[in-house]
């Protein structure tokens, strides 16, 4: 996959001067903020666990293929989530534009609401306990190279593919002190920006949007539970079944049209 590649569903703050906000003076300056209340996001994964304290959040880090299985076992491992109750979802986010005719889709021959143009790079949404989102953190934070790369950092390159996570408050919610503490713990390995929307792709800083100006919308079917881009990322048949499982019970990947060559597989 590269920037050009051939997505799904139907404000922000100053930038951090500089650009890269150091971790710990950005952590400081957490200190003085007051927790805002939690909103669900406007297209948000499903929701099946019935966590009182649940938030729905997002994570960009490269490819969404991958990136979603990583956090498929985390709901798996974490919060003991059978099949059924997973909630992770390939989908698009961070765009100043929002969608298009209700549309947010993935590269297509007909241009239709087309993601990389509105702004949006490929994120994953879950819904989660608020009580367990250091613990989701920390495995985004994971996802990362000893010195703060993504693992496909020199291929799918470009803002399609930039850092995000999405919280409801953005820098405002008590939820930024803790990824920015998650990510002290893995190896201090990043750094953190205000997002503020059609932002660039910064190796090594991942930008913390507000996800209630933000949100997150699902990406189309064929995109759900794919195995990851390299050959050695096959995952097994029961993870692949996933996404028509989720759309033959009623769940809504929109109706943006197949991907650039129509094919709606393998990125196409």
């Amino acid at each position: 996959k590269n920037e050009n590649r051939g997505g799904g569903g139907s404000h922000s703050w100053p930038v951090h001067h500089g650009m890269e906000a150091n971790r710990r003076s950005f952590l400081s300056s957490l200190s003085v903020a007051a927790g805002v209340a939690s909103l669900p996001l406007q297209n948000p994964s499903p929701a099946t666990a019935a966590e009182e304290d649940a938030i729905d959040v997002f994570f960009g880090c490269g490819c969404f293929w991958h990136v979603q299985h990583e956090f498929v076992e985390a709901e798996r491992n974490i919060l003991q989530r059978s099949d059924d109750a997973i909630t992770s979802r390939a989908g698009y986010a961070g765009g100043k534009a929002g969608s298009l005719d209700g549309k947010v889709c993935y590269h297509n021959a007909q241009n239709i609401a087309d993601y990389g143009k509105l702004g949006h790079a490929e994120v994953v949404a879950m819904t989660i306990p608020e009580s367990k989102f250091e613990e989701f953190a920390i495995e985004y934070c994971k996802l990362f190279d000893e010195s703060g790369l993504r693992p496909d950092q020199f291929g799918d390159r470009g803002t399609e593919y930039r850092n995000l996570v999405g919280i409801p408050g953005g820098k405002t919610s008590p939820l930024a002190e803790k990824l920015v503490k998650a990510s002290l713990k893995t190896g201090d390995k990043l750094d953190f920006a205000v997002g503020k929307g059609d932002d660039k792709d910064i190796p090594k800083v991942a930008f913390i949007m507000d996800s209630n100006e933000f949100p997150f919308y699902v990406a189309e079917q064929y995109h759900q539970f794919h195995d990851g881009f390299k050959l050695d990322e096959s995952y097994p048949q029961r993870y692949n079944d996933l996404a028509s499982k989720f759309a033959k019970k009623g769940e809504n990947f929109g109706t943006c049209p197949n991907g650039m060559m129509g094919l709606g597989f393998g990125g196409l």
